[in-house]
Parts: structure tokens; C-alpha cells; sequence
């Protein structure tokens, strides 16, 4: 949490301290007070009407309103975005708007739309009405046009022929048709429009079949789409013209035309009405054209006055649908003058809230005071921890495992070091850390502006977690120091290193030998071991031994928290019979090889510690030879297996015992239990449980017997796990040397421009994809498993449930 711009430096040991509230509150102030209580963000309600609908409740229809208000508010946004604008998300000076004048408002403003909406739908289906008429006019008219030219001309060539010597061969039938009158002619009809070109082909067949064969079909190509006035989208179309002879065939090529979904228009053979037509048609569509691009001017003034204001009404809507929600969460007195409200606050804000309460009495007017009073009860209370931008994404990476029971120890507190520095052990090359840094320093850097952005999952995911990524980051650089690389490369960053050539003449220092010409390089590898031949086995044992001792230390840092927590609750038999034998066991055998491992460091000895720690178990009486680091080894081994076997009956058999016990006296003389007066006995009732609960011994001793072969099984187990620590940080650093040595360094062993680009592109992209991304979300993922599986599970119980208060500032732009 962050006031203003101010850290809060807060305990995040233990949870906040927690109480239940009873609050009494005048119906006349009970608006105002929720009101202040949503700003104050500190107080976590109860429904205590859970056995009535969301319909039954007093304020069901405040609901109602505000659930339509809030669909107007969707109306408009969409049609806002609809329109190409962005709703603006700066304020435009203050809303005093009650609920009601916002209800009008709104109210009005959507009839507008709708109205303009409307209008426009009208407009633009005439207008592209009259577009596709023009098509028709003007497709048509050529068709017309050219047919009259050609019949002219065959009605020159027969009266040519007719005038001129007559033939033997000559057709019968066409002097006849010469001589006929034109009154005795057949007058064909004909219906013009326009037909999608993908029904083209069906609507010729079907029109050819339904009329069998008596019509003459003409289409032509409408290069451009045209907008279908029906269904408002660019269709392709052709211009049709359909003649017909009869009535009846003229009512089947209509029902076709419906049926296809052709658009018919009429059409006059006359060239000058044609003439005529277009020039109207023509008139009128500018005329639309003028009317549409003002009635869109009007709109867009319109959806952007409503742009400037729509985020501050959505807020607003949003509060009151909430405030109502809540006072629906509280009992109406009998007197029906009162609300009853129950709910969880911190103890901290107690006179927070009692100033709350006062204030929205006075600015109600009212002549009774709001009552506040705490209530005893055995109900376990939320977790609440108060956290800055800090901290806050360290402790979602604990409470994704489960969320803290109320006031045991937060592992959040040890997982801001711990957690980024697993990673680093895995991930450390300072400049690979350098790369990270960069990236998440830029996401600091800017944090107000993305803060205020919508962002993608992904990007909205590493923007939250830039704290956590940074501190990844500071501690990649810390480990690649030690590790001595950068990219793989080695440095002489603090001081020349301590091995030289065995020969100052010698030219191959790797293959000849080294030896130790000065003081031993004083921070981290020294570089001299890179490129060596035995580099591998040196840092292989390293990292190993190196794991085992941070996983042991972290599981012992585990079982202290365990400690402190049976402390912290007076849970004595925790202590004695789970903390200390599992101290013992632990340490018998994972605390007695990490000894070994750092005696082995400073003696230089060359002692096997695999065989030292099998024959532990083997042969405990046996001599360990020249696997021997200290004098009296052999005894100290034999107490520690004795201790570590001892401790496993320790862990199992005395708690399920002493809990039976102490449920017995717990339980003692509560069979006859004192009386109670009249006034008190249902609030006894409500929130003090009471009856004698049955204690079952067999399912104790289980859960306990399950718990100790967990705990052994796990002491071996999660050790080896932190193997993990030595096997990714060998496989980043092989990596990043592959890529430098076979990408990089081949590319430049080339003597071309062109190879030397390619190589260092490749180089770049294969460093950004696998050892930035990849390898970054997979040491993330294993320091993970370790805080969640190894660390976590030695004490964090995890099955407590989040403070949730009622709270403006948690009130998200998808809450319905």
C-alpha cells in the first residue's frame, strides 16, 4: 500500500492484528457512512441477509437502477469505440451529479443517440438505395441502347434485301414478319436490378427452370463493391434485366428476385426519361451525402462531449452500485430505523473508523449516533498485510501458494532476498544480469505512465513483477561476479589472476599447466580456470556442494520459522515434539555433510564424501581411513545416527498422546455449564461456539504418522532438490558458451563483412530468446518450486483467507 508517494515501512512478519465489529447505524446516515467507509478502504463486511435472494433485499431496486445506468454507460462506450474515438481519461473538472440528475441525463443522452442513430440508418439506406438505382440506370441504359442499335441495323439489312432482287433461298418467314403490322408485334416486359455476383450463376438457372427457357436474361459487372442498403455491407453485385412474356411468368421472376435477394428498380426505355432519371438521382444523392455528413458531425460532437465525461459517470455508477450492494449486506433493525452491520477491521484503524462514523452523523444531520462495539468470537479473522509497490508482488508469489493464516510468520518477508537470490544462483552471469536490469529499470522508470495503460497479459504480468525482476537482476550481477562470467567471458575485474604459465616461455598455458604464481584472486572464480580442462569437473563440484549448503541452510531457516510460530501461539508440544526432533534429524545427516563440505574447503583434504556418508549408515564402526577430516569423526558420526534414529519415534508417538490429554482437561468439568441471563444468551450464541467436540485419537496419530514420513522422506528429497541450483546454473553457463564460442567467435573467424552481421545478429537473438526469456522463466519457475515445496512446507500452513474491505480503489473496469 502506498500513501501518496511514501513507503510504508510496515511488519510484514506477522499479520495485522484483527477484530469484529458490530456497527449500529441510523438509516439516515447508513448512505453516508458506507460512502466514507469505500474511501477509507478498511473495513471487510459481512452478509449477514445470506439467506435472502439478491431480490428480497432492501435495496434490490437502487440495484436495478444503477444495473441500467450501467448499461447505458456500455451503449455508449460502444458506440464510442464504434466511432474511432477513445474515451478520455482526463478529468474534466468535477461531476456534481447525484445518482438521480445522472439517471436523467443518461436517459436523455441515449434517446439522442438512438434517435441520431436511427435517422442515419434511414439516410444511408436511401443512399445507397439510390446508388445502386444509378448502377441500374446506367447499366440498363446501355443495355437498351445497344440492343436498339442492333435491331436498327437489322431492320436496314432486311429492308435492303427486300428491295432488292428477291432470292429463291430467301426466308419465307422473315417476308412474312416484314409484312406484318407492328400492332400484331409481342410486347415483352422486364424487371431491372442488381444481384449478389456469388448467386449469379443460381439465380440464371433457377430463373431458366421456373420459366422453362421463356425469358432473356442480361447481366453485367459492377466493377466496384456496393454497399447492400439491407445488410449495410460491400457486396460484389451485377445489374440484371430480365424480360418476360406474361403475367405469370413476371410473378415467379419476382418471388426469384425476393428469394436471392436481389434488389429490383424500375427502368424506362425512353432515353430521355433515363436521361431525366439520372439527373435526379444524381440531385438527390448529393443532397443525402450533405444530410449524412452532418448528421455524423453531430454525432461524433455528441459521442465526444459524452468521451469526456463517460469515465467519471462509470466511476460514479460504479460507487453507488457498490455502496448499495453493501448496505445490502447489513440487517435492518427491528425498528426499522437502524442498520446492523457486522464485519472484520483492523485493530490499528479503530478510531479511523469511529471518526468515519461520526462524520457521516454530522453531515446527515442526525439526531442518534452510528454505535461501534467489538464482539468476542472463536471465528478465525482474515490476514491482512499491509504492503507498498515494493513488496506487494513478493507477497502474491507467496499467497498464489496459499494465503497465511491469521498472525503466523509471513515467508513474504524472507522471499524479497531469498527469492531472487535462488535465481541468481541459477541464472548468474552479470551481463545477462546487466540485460535484465536495463529492461526493468525502464519499467520503473516510466511506472506512472504504464500504470495508467491497459496492457496486455503478458506485458501487464512482467510490469507488476518489475520489483521482483530487478531484484533478480542486482543478484545475477552479484553471482556472475562470483562466477566470474560476462557472457561466458572472463574478466581480471579485481586484480590479475593467481596462476601463471609453468614455463615463462611456453605458449600453451592450458595444456602445459599452471601454477599458483600469486595471492589467490580475491572475489569469485579466478578467470584463469575458464578455458581450462578442468574447469568442468572444478565448477561442477562447486555449484554441487554449494547447493546442498543453501538448501540446507533454507530448510533450517524453515523449521526455525516453525519455531517461532508455536512460540508466537503458546503451542508448547509443537516445540518440543516437532521442532526439536527435526532440528535433531536434519541436522544428524544434512547439517553433519554440510560440516564436511566446508571442513573439506579449508583443509584442502581429498576425502570422498560420498563414501563417508554411505558407510555412515553401512558400517558406522568401521574406520574411516584416509576419508577421515577431524579427529573423533567416527564417534561424533555414530551419536548423530543415533540422534537422527531416536528423533523419528520423537516426532510420531508423543503429540498425538499429549493432544488426547490435553483435550481431557480441557474438556474436564464443562458438563454442567453455568448459566447465563436472558440478554446475553444470543450473542453467546452467535459467535461463541460451544458443545463438547469429539476428540479422534486415530486420526491424529495418522495425520501425525503421515507428517513424520513426510518430514524424513522430505529431509532427503527436498536436499536433493536443491540440486536443481548447481544443474541449471551449469546449463546457462554451457549455453551462453556455446552461443559465444560457435555462434560468435566462429562468425568472426570468418574474414567477411557480411558473416560477421549475420553472426552477431544470431548471437543477439539466441541470447534475448533462450538465455533472457527461456532461461529466465525457467529459473523463475525452479526458485518457485523451492520457496513453494522445500521452504514453505517446514512451516507455512497457508489456509487463511484474504482481508477483502470495502473499497473504492478496488473497484476494476470489468466489475458488472
Amino acid at each position: 500500500m502506498v500513501v501518496g508517494d511514501c513507503w510504508l515501512t510496515m511488519d510484514l512478519l506477522r499479520s495485522e492484528p484483527m477484530q469484529l465489529v458490530q456497527l449500529i447505524i441510523p438509516v439516515e446516515s447508513a448512505y453516508r457512512a458506507i460512502f466514507y467507509f469505500g474511501d477509507l478502504g478498511l473495513f471487510q463486511f459481512k452478509d449477514l441477509n445470506a439467506e435472502k435472494s439478491p431480490f428480497q433485499r432492501t435495496y434490490a431496486a437502487q440495484i436495478k437502477r444503477c444495473g441500467e445506468m450501467d448499461r447505458k454507460l456500455r451503449f455508449f462506450k460502444e458506440k464510442i469505440t464504434k466511432a474511432g474515438l477513445s474515451p478520455s481519461t482526463k478529468s474534466s473538472g468535477s461531476v456534481d451529479l447525484d445518482l438521480n440528475n445522472l439517471e436523467v441525463k443518461l436517459g436523455e443522452l441515449e434517446a439522442e443517440l438512438i434517435e441520431i442513430n436511427a435517422n442515419d440508418e434511414k439516410l444511408q439506406q436511401t443512399h445507397n438505395e439510390l446508388l445502386e438505382y444509378k448502377l441500374v440506370l446506367q447499366k440498363a441504359g446501355e443495355f437498351f441502347t445497344s440492343a436498339q442499335s442492333s435491331a436498327a441495323a437489322q431492320q436496314r439489312e432486311l429492308e435492303g434485301r427486300h428491295n432488292g432482287e428477291g432470292s429463291i433461298d430467301s426466308p419465307l418467314l422473315l417476308e412474312q414478319e416484314m409484312i406484318t403490322e407492328p400492332s400484331n408485334h409481342v410486347k415483352l416486359g422486364y424487371v431491372s436490378g442488381l444481384v449478389p455476383r456469388e448467386k449469379s450463376m443460381a439465380f440464371e438457372r433457377i430463373l431458366f427452370r421456373a420459366t422453362r427457357g421463356n425469358v432473356f436474361l442480361k447481366q453485367s459487372v459492377v466493377e466496384q463493391p456496393v454497399t447492400d442498403p439491407v445488410s449495410g455491407v460491400k457486396v460484389e453485385k451485377n445489374v440484371f434485366v430480365v424480360f418476360y412474356s406474361g403475367e405469370r411468368a413476371k410473378n415467379k421472376i419476382l418471388k426469384i428476385c425476393d428469394a436471392f435477394g436481389a434488389n429490383r428498380y424500375p427502368f424506362t426505355e425512353d432515353l430521355g426519361k433515363q436521361f431525366q432519371m439520372i439527373t435526379e438521382v444524381s440531385g438527390r444523392l448529393s443532397e443525402l451525402k450533405t444530410t449524412i455528413d452532418v448528421g455524423l458531425v453531430h454525432r461524433s460532437n455528441l459521442l465526444q462531449t459524452i468521451g469526456c465525461q463517460i469515465e467519471q459517470w462509470n466511476l460514479l455508477v460504479k460507487k453507488e452500485k457498490s455502496i448499495y450492494h453493501t448496505l445490502n449486506m447489513l440487517s435492518m433493525d427491528v425498528t426499522k430505523k437502524c442498520l446492523v452491520a457486522e464485519g472484520w477491521c483492523p485493530v490499528s484503524a479503530t478510531n479511523e473508523i469511529q471518526n468515519t462514523l461520526q462524520r457521516a452523523t454530522n453531515d446527515c444531520n442526525s439526531q442518534i449516533g452510528a454505535i461501534f462495539q467489538v464482539l468476542q468470537t472463536k471465528e478465525s479473522p482474515p490476514t491482512y498485510f499491509q504492503t507498498n509497490k515494493f513488496t506487494s508482488a513478493f507477497q502474491e508469489i507467496v499467497d498464489a501458494y496459499g494465503i497465511a493464516k491469521y498472525q503466523e510468520a509471513n515467508p513474504g518477508v524472507f522471499t524479497i532476498v531469498t527469492f531472487p537470490f535462488l535465481f541468481a544462483v541459477m541464472f548468474g552471469d552479470w551481463g545477462h544480469g546487466i540485460c535484465l536490469l536495463l529492461a526493468t529499470l525502464y519499467f520503473i522508470i516510466r511506472e506512472k505512465k504504464f500504470s495508467s495503460q491497459k496492457l496486455g497479459d503478458i506485458l501487464e504480468m512482467t510490469f507488476g513483477g518489475r520489483y521482483v525482476i530487478m531484484m533478480m537482476a542486482l543478484f545475477s550481477i552479484f553471482t556472475g561476479l562470483i562466477y566470474n562470467e560476462f557472457f561466458s567471458v572472463p574478466f581480471e575485474l579485481f586484480g590479475p589472476s593467481a596462476y601463471g604459465c609453468r614455463d615463462p616461455s611456453c605458449r600453451d598455458a592450458f595444456t602445459i599447466g599452471l601454477i599458483k604464481v600469486r595471492d589467490t584472486y580475491p572475489f569469485g572464480v579466478d578467470p584463469k580456470w575458464h578455458g581450462t580442462r578442468s574447469e568442468l569437473p572444478f565448477l561442477n563440484s562447486l555449484k554441487m556442494k554449494m547447493s546442498i549448503l543453501l538448501g540446507v541452510a533454507q530448510m533450517n531457516l524453515g523449521i526455525v520459522l516453525s519455531y517461532f510460530n508455536a512460540k508466537f501461539f503458546g503451542n508448547n508440544i509443537n516445540i518440543l515434539h516437532q521442532f526439536v526432533p527435526q532440528m535433531i534429524f536434519l541436522n544428524s545427516l544434512f547439517g553433519y555433510l554440510s560440516l564436511l563440505i566446508i571442513v573439506k574447503w579449508c583443509t584442502g583434504s581429498q576425502a570422498d564424501l560420498y563414501h563417508v556418508m554411505i558407510y555412515m549408515f553401512l558400517s558406522p564402526t568401521d574406520g574411516l581411513g584416509e576419508n577421515q577430516l577431524f579427529f573423533g569423526q567416527k564417534f561424533l558420526q555414530i551419536v548423530l545416527l543415533l540422534l537422527a534414529l531416536v528423533a523419528v519415534p520423537w516426532m510420531l508417538f508423543p503429540k498425538p498422546f499429549l493432544l488426547k490429554k490435553q483435550h481431557e482437561e480441557r474438556h474436564q468439568g464443562q458438563l454442567y455449564a453455568p448459566l447465563h441471563s436472558s440478554d446475553n444468551t444470543f450473542e453467546m450464541e452467535q459467535h461463541i461456539p460451544h458443545g463438547h467436540e469429539e476428540f479422534e485419537f486415530s486420526e491424529v496419530f495418522v495425520h501425525q504418522l503421515i507428517h513424520t514420513i513426510e518430514f524424513v522422506l522430505g529431509a532427503v528429497s527436498n536436499t536433493a532438490s536443491y540440486l536443481r541450483l548447481w544443474a541449471l546454473s551449469l546449463a546457462h553457463s554451457e549455453l551462453s558458451s556455446v552461443f559465444y564460442d560457435k555462434v560468435l567467435l566462429l562468425a568472426y573467424g570468418f574474414n567477411n563483412v557480411i558473416i560477421h552481421i549475420i553472426g552477431i545478429i544470431v548471437f543477439v537473438f539466441a541470447t534475448v530468446g533462450v538465455l533472457l526469456v527461456m532461461e529466465t522463466l525457467s529459473a523463475f519457475l525452479h526458485a518457485l518450486r523451492l520457496h513453494w515445496v522445500e521452504f514453505q512446507n517446514k512451516f507455512y500452513e497457508g489456509d487463511g483467507y484474504k482481508f477483502c474491505p470495502f473499497s473504492f480503489a478496488l473497484l476494476s473496469d470489468d466489475e458488472e
